[in-house]
């Protein structure tokens, strides 16, 4: 799959102490719609595609598989959601999945993966997000967000 992009506000969320990776649930839902990094904060800002078929509303929930950082870097690891099997008709079109928060409040968005081109599941087909090799590292991210300037005169 695609590389992680990060939505801006996820940032200024995990400053504030929004998400408590080891207690809450993440989820991946699929959506159809453009995200925006800067734009979209939360879920109800990113339309999901329809429910039916073998897709529920909300998505499907990835487990913790670990977390912690070394020398500095902070990885969390997650194990793949469950996949989503059409069955009595198509699921989609969608281009997006997005992992969002499902436990703090507002369902905050975290970030998404671009699948490269709009896609439609048939009935006995299905699609998985694969993050077996896929560690959210926030640390290059935490680094910009987080370095200090100053003027000296």
């Amino acid at each position: 799959m695609a590389a992680l992009n990060i939505f801006d506000q996820f940032i200024e969320d995990l400053a504030h102490g929004v998400h408590n990776f080891s207690a809450h649930t993440l989820k991946i839902y699929l959506t159809d719609a453009a995200p925006s990094a800067s734009a979209d904060a939360v879920k109800a800002d990113l339309a999901e595609i329809a429910a039916g078929n073998g897709y529920t509303s909300g998505g499907n929930a990835c487990a913790l598989v670990s977390s912690g950082q070394t020398a500095g870097a902070y990885a969390l690891v997650l194990a793949d959601p469950a996949q989503w099997i059409a069955s009595g008709g198509s699921i989609g079109p969608f281009r997006y999945a997005v992992l969002y928060n499902d436990s703090a409040p507002g369902d905050p968005l975290i970030g998404w993966w671009d699948a490269g081109g709009e896609m439609t599941i048939n009935a006995g087909f299905y699609f998985s997000v694969d993050l077996d090799t896929i560690n959210i590292d926030l640390s290059a991210r935490f680094e910009t967000v987080l370095r200090l300037s100053a003027q000296f005169s």
